[in-house]
């Protein structure tokens, strides 16, 4: 990821649209489908600057590996408590750990062997743990937001669900989420491509239209697991090993 754009993750990550009404999806995707126990054993691979720590951090004991340094000394701030250096594929550590949930949001994209990645968190789970993964949608929607965020790829449906298979998972639950601004967005990616780019602004919008997308994006939780969304601009997978 550019540098301007991953610091900006810093700052945005507590008031954003899209930081905040993640968390909250995630936290009723975990309420809902995923059983743990009390003072589960909970890491975030990737965790970025730290914005879902707090909110992992009520599920139990809560560890975490990320591989830029300035993101991993203020998620250790955030944590109160030291933040591994982990580098997926095969340098994150926490070979002798095992974990009740392991939470991967919006971290797959940016590496290149995602199956290889994913096989080596499934050595990390408990038996019974639960992968939690987040990725971007639709491989068509692709944009200059891609390029300044270096993803590697936008996944299908399908595509997930295959690369989970070949780590040696079996997909519990799978859906399209960021649905009810997928009109929007598609809107406003054709309307750059034919002004020939943009899209890769990585600012918030002003405060009343930040909450407007807020609100909207968090409507989303009060559909999860009543009415499943054809497509969206996200996907997310609960998984378990096979191997297990």
């Amino acid at each position: 990821m550019e540098l301007a754009a991953y610091q900006s993750l810093r700052d945005l990550q507590d008031r954003h649209w899209w930081f905040v009404g993640r968390r909250r999806f995630v936290a009723q995707l975990i309420k809902r489908f995923i059983a743990l126990p009390t003072k589960a054993r909970v890491l975030e691979a990737g965790c970025g600057y730290g914005g879902n720590l707090a909110m992992l951090g009520e599920l139990g004991e809560v560890q975490a590996f990320e591989f830029d340094d300035d993101a991993r000394t203020h998620a250790a701030t955030l944590l109160r408590r030291s933040v591994a250096y982990g580098r997926l594929p095969d340098a994150i550590g926490f070979e002798d750990d095992r974990f009740d949930l392991i939470a991967m949001l919006d971290v797959l994209e940016h590496i290149d062997d995602d199956v290889a990645s994913l096989r080596t968190l499934g050595d990390r789970l408990a038996p019974g743990g639960t992968l939690l993964l987040t990725v971007p949608a639709v491989p068509w929607l692709w944009s200059d937001h891609d390029v300044l965020h270096q993803h590697k790829r936008r996944y299908t449906r399908a595509l997930l669900v295959e690369r989970l298979h070949g780590a040696g998972f079996e997909v519990a639950r799978i859906g399209y989420f960021n649905a009810l601004l997928f009109p929007l967005a598609l809107a406003q990616r054709l309307f750059a491509r034919f002004l020939g780019g943009g899209g890769a602004d990585h600012s918030a919008p002003a405060g009343f239209l930040n909450a407007v997308l807020t609100a909207i994006f968090s409507l989303e939780c009060k559909f999860l697991g009543r009415v499943p969304f054809p497509i969206g601009l996200s996907l997310f997978a609960v998984a378990r090993n096979r191997r297990a």
